[in-house]
């Protein structure tokens, strides 16, 4: 079992702004989260109902005590802060869940 932090962009006003800041501040801060397995962003992402998204990013830890733990750290905290920057730029939902990959 993982765990996993999903966060849903909505398009931004400004896209280039966004990805700007998304690439050379966001990135960067999120890849010094402790503990941090796995780092995906997927882009133009069809939603079943309503409008797609423009950005999806996951994150993946080995269990949640590490995920919070994480988000608890300075480099959470500072990814935290620059999260609400971004929240400026584009509407964000976000979600902490853990993930089996097994099937069955």
């Amino acid at each position: 079992m993982t765990a996993r932090f999903l966060a849903l962009y909505e398009t931004p006003a400004d896209p280039d702004a966004f990805d700007r800041h998304y690439r050379e501040v966001h990135i960067p801060l999120a890849l010094q989260l402790p503990g941090l397995r796995h780092y995906t962003v997927g882009r133009d992402a069809g939603a079943v109902r309503g409008e797609p998204y423009y950005l999806v990013a996951e994150l993946e830890w080995d269990t949640m005590d590490e995920l919070r733990a994480a988000f608890a750290s300075p480099e959470g905290r500072a990814t935290a802060a620059d999260a609400a920057r971004l929240q400026e730029l584009a509407l964000v939902r976000s979600m902490i869940f853990t993930a089996d990959d097994t099937a069955g």
